[in-house]
C-alpha cells in the first residue's frame, strides 16, 4: 500500500506537468491564491485541497481557491482510477508528496486532524 501511496503521487506529479491549456485563468488564480497563502489567508490541507486560514470575504478569492479544487480533485480523480485507490488516498498522497515540499516559510498548511499550523 505504501508504494501504491507513492505511486499516486508520481501519478498527480504527471497529470499536473501536462495540464497547462487553461493557463490564463489558472494563472491568475494561482496569483490570488499565492498572495492569500502569503497573507495567512488560504493553506494546503492533508486532503490535498486548499482551505482558509482565515475567513474571507473576497469572491474573487474564492472563485481562485475553487477553480483550483476543481483542477485539484479532476486530477485525484484520474490519478485514483489509474492506481486503483480511491479519490482521497490520491489527494493525501499528492499532498505528502508534492504539495507539503513546495510549502514556503510562513505559509499554513493543516495536518491530518489537527489545526492549521505555520511552516518555519
Amino acid at each position: 500500500m505504501r508504494s501504491d501511496f507513492f505511486n499516486v503521487g508520481a501519478a498527480v506529479l504527471a497529470a499536473l506537468a501536462v495540464s497547462q491549456p487553461a493557463m490564463a485563468q489558472a494563472a491568475n488564480a494561482k496569483a490570488l491564491v499565492d498572495a492569500a497563502k502569503a497573507q495567512g489567508i488560504v493553506g494546503e490541507q492533508s486532503d490535498g485541497f486548499l482551505g482558509y486560514v482565515k475567513p474571507t470575504a473576497d469572491t474573487a478569492l474564492k472563485a481562485a481557491v475553487d477553480e483550483i479544487n476543481e483542477g485539484r480533485a479532476k486530477l485525484y480523480r484520474e490519478a485514483a482510477a489509474k492506481n486503483g485507490v480511491s479519490v482521497e488516498a490520491a489527494g493525501a498522497s499528492a499532498f505528502t508528496t508534492v504539495v507539503q515540499s513546495k510549502l514556503k516559510p510562513g505559509e499554513f498548511y493543516k495536518p491530518n486532524g489537527g489545526g492549521w499550523v505555520q511552516k518555519q
